[in-house]
């Protein structure tokens, strides 16, 4: 079954910060600092826009005029960031309410205080056309702040509320679900909490989904969780990166390939991508285009390409962070795209480097994969270890090399 495809996520930043203090007094508590002038809803919003979302709504309240003024109208990877005031708190649930008209069908939803650091688009995988929605559970050495969730079989069979008999390890909400709109049917009253009302009785008629995940996890609730994320997340962004060659890596090479109708895809390599966002790695494809140089198709028609690419991906819950290409050809017939040894077309790296400037990626610990001698060239001159893929199983050849 192919999983349904994730545009949208809705993040609530509303929060008061109480058990903060002092410390969130004047600011709300998404917007506490990490580095520098980087606040914690910076990092928690590109790291959702880097899977492909279309759009992201803020749904703020508390000192909203902040959310508002910060991220009102700006694009972030992509994703389109909106910000829905809330007239008065109505509930984690209730919350929904104010954005209703914006909601899309299926859509991700994630708490703006906590960090739950995984692939977003494989929670797509475990809801079921009979499911209202999905959580992505995270296991941890002490439950007792969190609350405990049984689940057995991809299904949530009970809640326990925080307690001090919780100690020991167990599974916890990651505070990111999926969601079908139909949710908002069962909201009767506000305000209205959606772990409290809403999941329980989900629970009960069998329709909440739940997978595990065993990314970063952190959150924000309280002084000394601050100070760790403060301490930690900034090294949590920073991540390895697997670059793919495009053609004749990712998806077999007619000769200039640009056409939608003339995208297949070379063996694993879907799972091979997934592979990749599944281990937490960047995915970044650098691809020579010299097809726009020499006049035979143009960018707009290798964007489409792309967006059929990303769009297939989506379906298999695995997602590209960013493709950069190279339309530049010593022979080129478009004089603007002309020439003699451009720094971005391979072998030379320049589109290695331009991905490294634009992305926290540690250099030491990525990898190239291309199917030729150039690609393993380019690869050498930035400074990462070259794969070369010789045909058969793409994925087999990435999980090797993880």
């Amino acid at each position: 079954m192919m999983a349904p495809t994730i545009r949208q996520a809705v993040v609530l930043v509303g929060g008061r910060g109480t058990r903060l203090g002092d410390l969130a007094r004047d600011t709300p508590k998404p917007l506490m600092p990490i580095e520098g002038d980087r606040r914690f809803l910076d990092y928690l919003v590109e790291n959702i826009a880097r899977h492909g979302l279309e759009e992201i709504l803020l749904i703020a309240g508390h000192l909203g005029d902040q959310i508002e003024d910060r991220y009102q109208g700006r694009r972030i990877h992509g994703a389109e960031v909106v910000v829905v005031r809330e007239p008065e708190a109505a509930g984690t649930a209730g919350a929904l309410v104010h954005a209703a008209d914006r909601l899309d069908e299926v859509f991700l939803m994630a708490n703006g205080d906590s960090w739950f650091d995984f692939n977003y688009l494989a929670l797509a995988t475990a809801l079921g056309a009979d499911d209202e929605g999905a959580l992505a559970l995270r296991r941890v050495e002490d439950a007792r702040r969190y609350g405990r969730v049984d689940h057995r079989n991809g299904r949530v069979i009970a809640f326990r509320e925080k307690d001090e008999s919780l100690s020991g390890p167990a599974w916890i909400s990651g505070g990111v679900y999926l969601l079908r709109r139909s949710v908002l049917e069962r909201i009767k009253a506000l305000p209205c909490s959606i772990e409290s009302e809403i999941f329980p009785a989900l629970t009960a008629e069998g329709r909440l989904a739940a997978i595990g995940f065993d990314g970063d996890f952190i959150d924000i609730g309280l002084p000394d969780t601050l100070a760790q994320a403060q301490a930690e997340i900034p090294r949590m962004a920073r991540r390895p990166a697997v670059f793919f060659d495009r053609d004749g890596t990712l998806n077999l090479d007619a000769g200039y390939t640009h056409r939608v109708e003339d995208l297949h895809w070379t063996p694993g390599a879907i799972a091979a991508i997934r592979a990749v966002n599944d281990a937490g790695r960047f995915c970044i494809v650098v691809t020579n285009q010299a097809g726009v140089a020499r006049g035979l198709y143009d960018e707009a028609d290798m964007d489409a390409f792309h967006a059929e690419m990303r769009a297939v991906l989506a379906r298999h819950g695995a997602h590209i962070d960013a493709i950069y290409h190279c339309p530049f050809h010593a022979e080129a017939a478009v004089e603007k795209w002309r020439h003699p040894d451009h720094p971005d077309r391979k072998p030379n790296p320049g589109m290695i480097e331009r991905a490294i400037a634009d992305w926290p990626i540690e250099r030491q610990a990525s990898l190239l994969i291309g199917d030729r001698d150039l690609d393993l060239e380019a690869a050498r001159r930035a400074g990462l270890r070259g794969v070369l893929y010789e045909g058969g199983d793409l994925a087999a050849l990435v999980r090797a090399n993880l």
